[in-house]
Formats: structure tokens, sequence, C-alpha cells
């Protein structure tokens, strides 16, 4: 995530945790990277270390791989309980 030196004043708790969280935060003064933001080591600061971005990408894939398969004709998870609500998102 990159935000300028602006946008960071008024948003640092935010941008701490986001790299307390292991996402890398660049704070850019005149469109230009000037800080990195990233957290204490963990031998330091009594937390455990933080996920890469890719050992976090990697974790999902593995557990999707884990999911059992999707049953043909079944609706999605995110659609099985439509039929409750009209088209305006209100209750049937």
């Amino acid at each position: 995530m990159r935000v300028s030196m602006e946008q960071a004043a008024a948003r640092v708790e935010e941008l701490v945790e986001r790299a307390e969280r292991g996402e890398p935060v660049i704070i850019t003064r005149d469109g230009q990277d000037a800080v990195v933001l990233q957290p204490v080591e963990a031998q330091n600061s009594g937390h455990p270390p933080a996920l890469s971005l890719e050992e976090r990408r990697a974790i999902i894939q593995d557990i999707m791989a884990r999911a059992p398969p999707r049953v043909p004709g079944e609706p999605l998870a995110d659609r099985s309980h439509d039929f409750l609500y009209d088209e305006n998102g209100l209750p049937a």
C-alpha cells in the first residue's frame, strides 16, 4: 500500500496496524517513495513474526486445495439464501 504523507498523517493508526500484520506500507513525499513502515522484529516486540504476503497466499491456496469439491448443481454459499430476498435486497 502506498500513501502520501498527508494521507498517512490522517491514518497513522490504521497504517501501523497494517504494517504490524505484514502488509507493506510505503509513505510517499512529492510522489516519491520516502519511508517504509515495518514492524519491529519479533524478538524485540514479543509478537510472532508477521507472515509475508506470499506466505499468506500460500496458506490460503493450501486451504482452498483441501476444501471438498463443489457439487455441481448446488448453489454457491454466497447465493444460497437469495430466495429469501427480493430484487431490492429486502426480505421477501
